[in-house]
């Protein structure tokens, strides 16, 4: 997912819009697996219900990204994703 909002960030226009498409499916296919790894006894679920919430906070800023993209209010801005407290540059 962090590779896919960088590569949108150095394109513009659909291009751009693109890749935070795909990023923010990325999102949902983590969250999808991790439940299923949860279900299945693998994965702790204390352990997993944080990680679901960070995902979730990343998630949530793909999609703010790709409505802000869709209605021409973020071409060619620079932008910060913050999620669980760490800062990533776009």
């Amino acid at each position: 997912m962090p590779a896919n909002l960088a590569e949108g960030h150095g394109r513009s226009g659909r291009d751009r819009l693109h890749f935070w498409r795909i990023a923010y499916a990325s999102a949902k296919e983590v969250d999808s697996h991790l439940r299923l790894l949860v279900r299945a006894g693998v994965v702790n679920g204390p352990q997993a219900e944080r990680a679901l919430a960070t995902f979730d906070e990343v998630r949530a800023g793909a999609y703010r990204l790709l409505l802000q993209t869709a209605n021409g209010r973020i071409l060619h801005e620079e932008r910060v994703l913050v999620a669980a407290g760490q800062r990533v540059e776009l």
